[in-house]
């Protein structure tokens, strides 16, 4: 199955600042130029990848970049939703969850 998909969340967070704002705005740049399949949430981001191997090429970017805009010291986390066995999408996860509760 060549279209399956690897879900990650991550933030890549630079510690001991205050606003956060310019430096996700800065992230976002990078996945668009990147053409990245991305969803912004109020704690992080989430991307859609063609494999894990190119998951993490991803996420190294952004924390890097972190750096490179003045920051001293990193922290990132990332969670992964590495589903092997069918196709699915980030939008897929969501729908499933509401038309069980308008099902029910």
């Amino acid at each position: 199955m060549s279209n399956i998909r690897t879900i990650i969340e991550f933030a890549t967070i630079p510690l001991g600042e205050e606003s956060l704002s310019r430096y996700v705005a800065q992230v976002v740049k990078f996945l668009e130029e990147k053409k990245v399949k991305y969803q912004l949430i109020p704690m992080g981001t989430i991307i859609e990848i063609a494999s894990l191997g190119d998951g993490f090429k991803i996420i190294k970017e952004p924390h890097e970049l972190i750096f490179k805009l003045g920051a001293k010291r990193v922290s990132t986390t990332i969670r992964i939703d590495n589903r092997r066995d069918r196709d699915r999408h980030m939008e897929d996860r969501v729908k499933s969850v509401f038309e069980k509760i308008w099902r029910d």
